[in-house]
């Protein structure tokens, strides 16, 4: 008499039910969480609303003042040349950052000397206020573009560096001790070592930074610029519009939230493998 054993896997009653709660959450979590954010800005609105209803004056506008102004901005094609000047200065500003927190915090994650020399400026860079940013790149830079794009490499220069440190440290010695036993250049250590470890930490590191660089970018526009997001606000504050300086606020925030939310979608599909495999 033969007795058949049954793989484990072939059981369902035996099986990990791991996988289903994993797709249980990922179903259920992203609708209710927009759902739970849909309801808390609707309050806020309508809050708003019924605050300027009862403070009845122009420096309150209702929501379907600044609505309309948000519209009337958008279709003039303002919203779109301001917004290019302001995403041309951090896209440059970045592409500094980028270059100099790859030296930096490659040489802090293979140097103690280097990690000890660079861990305090870095930590008054990315401590700084916005403010005094915005006061000296006008001072340094005039009014133009200059006093943007260095600020804003300078705010994203400590959370690069810093993330690009912590993933060299990452890197397995014995792996690194493997390729000097069997003889492997710089180049292929670097492309085949180096790279995949560094990729998710400089992509926080970029979230990160873009979140900081981009509120101090606009504000040393308020200061020092003659377009961009920052020099509308600036314009409509000298003009007494607070329809429009809400209005500016509000696309802001808007493009803030879809650019922040795009960086979370691309990190979330280029590190998938990560998760599943975890």
């Amino acid at each position: 008499m033969t007795q058949t054993i049954t793989p484990p896997d072939a059981d369902p009653a035996r099986r990990d039910p791991a996988p289903r709660s994993r797709r249980n959450r990922s179903g259920t979590l992203g609708p209710r969480r927009w759902l739970v954010s849909g309801i808390a800005l609707v309050l806020a609105i309508g809050a708003w609303a019924v605050l300027a209803a009862v403070v009845d004056d122009p420096i309150l506008p209702k929501p379907l003042q600044v609505f309309e102004r948000v519209v009337a901005i958008v279709v003039s094609g303002e919203a779109f040349t301001n917004f290019a000047s302001s995403i041309g200065k951090i896209a440059a500003g970045f592409a500094l950052a980028m270059i100099g927190g790859l030296v930096i915090g490659f040489a802090m994650g293979r140097s103690r000397f280097a990690s000890s020399y660079f861990s305090l400026p870095l930590f008054v860079l990315g401590n700084m206020p916005g403010l005094t940013y915005a006061v000296f790149g006008l001072l340094i830079f005039g009014v133009g573009a200059g006093g943007p794009i260095v600020v804003s490499a300078l705010v994203a220069l400590p959370f690069i560096a810093m993330n690009v440190a912590e993933g060299v440290r990452s890197v397995d010695g014995n792996l690194l001790a493997m390729c000097r036993a069997f003889e492997r250049n710089r180049r292929d250590v670097l492309q085949h070592l180096y790279l995949p470890a560094l990729v998710t930490f400089v992509f926080a590191g970029v979230r990160y930074g873009f979140a900081m660089a981009w509120k101090v970018e606009a504000l040393t526009e308020v200061f020092g610029a003659s377009d961009g997001v920052g020099f509308m606000i600036r314009k409509a504050y000298q003009e007494f519009q607070v329809g429009d300086m809400l209005a500016w606020t509000t696309l802001f925030i808007v493009a803030m939230v879809f650019i922040e939310r795009g960086l979370a979608y691309l990190e979330n599909r280029f590190f998938a493998w990560r998760k599943e495999i975890a």
